[in-house]
């Protein structure tokens, strides 16, 4: 059978009451509304009530769902655990209350099939979102975000929604990074997920608040900050290898189709720019002069450019080394211009500017393409992290680390 492309984990410990009736409402909505081939993982991570019972009742009633049972409770060692596992393309899990819409899945996984971003999360914060819950967990979920954006530079609104998905390629570098095994996961995959450069699409969702949740405030709120000031220190002191990390992904949105058209759109305002810039320095220098310094200023913007747009780079690790090839790539350019240029000026006694112009734009169209090749396999060029092939899950098993040892 093929693997699914998506596989949604939800958490459990000691949810007797909602496991059933949450199952059934997502089953029915993925068959109703959702049209990628979808696993649901049930992950009972120590319950001591009737849990993993309603669990193995789940799968034998609905072929898609499967269920984990794990000797140590926590929600991210149990995310950490099956993610490493699953085959699917893309990895999500949500809170077993549901109380994120579920409308909002298919905007969530969307863009993680086509590649656009890395890893996707559900904001109760993010504009156009409508959420429903007391003002003490309103500000509660603000001030925790103001927090990691004044401690740890984030960028995203919300890092406690329960309702979050990755593209499987990076889980599987990314996960053996991580070290909490509870609530404060998130949070730590999100930031060395921002750290390594990886796109993050956010979804403003519709959220009610679960007047019954099992969180423990206190003692969630203490872990949380423990986690902050651990990833702070490790950035600090240089234990957590940002530069490296992100080394370790070709970020390629879109694909090749939506790189050309990038390329093609930043490669037409840079020679807008170029011409521009050229016609005004040729007034008063030589030709050749004015053409190096035209094609040299733009061809720093160009490089930065297509670095973040077309081939999805973020950040200051490893720009100087894409500068420096991009000018190279660039040195191409200018010797096409320029041997052009030259051949212009001497089979031509007085040449219009006109035609200065036309052979400009023609010499730097072969260049573009020559550019295009040159920073697709050359300069933004890395090798793809390694990944292991995904392994099966039994429907409904017990003790999966125990087994997984003898």
């Amino acid at each position: 059978m093929n693997p699914p492309q998506v596989d949604i984990v939800v958490p459990v410990l000691n949810e007797e009451r909602d496991l059933g009736p949450s199952v059934r409402r997502l089953v029915s909505f993925l068959r109703a509304s959702f049209p990628f081939r979808t696993a649901v993982t049930i992950a009972d991570n120590g319950s001591s009530d009737g849990t993993w019972t309603i669990a193995c009742m789940l799968t034998r009633r609905f072929p898609e769902v499967r269920a984990i049972r794990m000797e140590l409770p926590g929600r991210g060692r149990a995310l950490r655990e099956i993610w490493s596992r699953s085959d699917a393309d893309v990895l999500a899990y949500m809170d077993v209350d549901l109380s994120t819409d579920l409308n909002a899945l298919l905007p969530l996984v969307a863009p993680l099939l086509s590649g656009h971003s890395d890893l996707a999360i559900g904001s109760r914060l993010a504009r156009g979102s409508r959420v429903i819950r007391g003002p003490k967990r309103e500000m509660m979920s603000r001030c925790y975000n103001v927090l990691l954006r004044t401690s740890l530079g984030t960028g995203f609104s919300d890092a406690q929604c329960g309702f979050k998905a990755i593209r499987r390629e990076q889980a599987r570098v990314l996960l053996p990074l991580t070290q909490d095994t509870g609530w404060f996961f998130d949070t730590e995959l999100l930031v060395l997920a921002e750290r390594a450069g990886l796109r993050i699409h956010e979804v403003p969702v519709d959220w009610i608040d679960d007047l019954d949740s099992r969180v423990d405030i206190v003692p969630t709120v203490l872990a949380d900050l423990r986690g902050i000031w651990r990833l702070s220190t490790g950035f600090a002191r240089g234990e957590i290898k940002v530069p490296e990390l992100r080394s370790q992904f070709r970020v390629s949105p879109g694909g090749l189709p939506v790189q050309v058209l990038s390329f093609g759109a930043i490669g037409a305002m840079s020679t807008v720019a170029y011409v521009v810039l050229y016609l005004l320095l040729s007034a008063s220098m030589p030709v050749l002069a004015a053409n190096a310094i035209a094609l040299l200023v733009t061809a720093i913007g160009n490089t930065a450019a297509n670095r973040r747009i077309t081939f999805g780079i973020s950040g200051r690790a490893g720009a100087a080394g894409h500068q420096l090839k991009g000018l190279i790539a660039f040195g191409a350019g200018l010797a096409l211009t320029s041997g052009a240029l030259y051949t212009l000026h001497h089979t031509a006694a007085h040449p219009s500017r006109l035609a200065d112009v036309t052979v400009l734009v023609g010499a730097n169209l072969v260049a573009t393409v020559l550019r295009f090749v040159l920073y697709r396999r050359w300069v933004f060029g890395h090798r793809e992290p390694a990944v292991e092939p995904g392994r099966s899950t039994p429907v409904c098993y017990e003790n999966k680390t125990r087994e997984a040892s003898r």
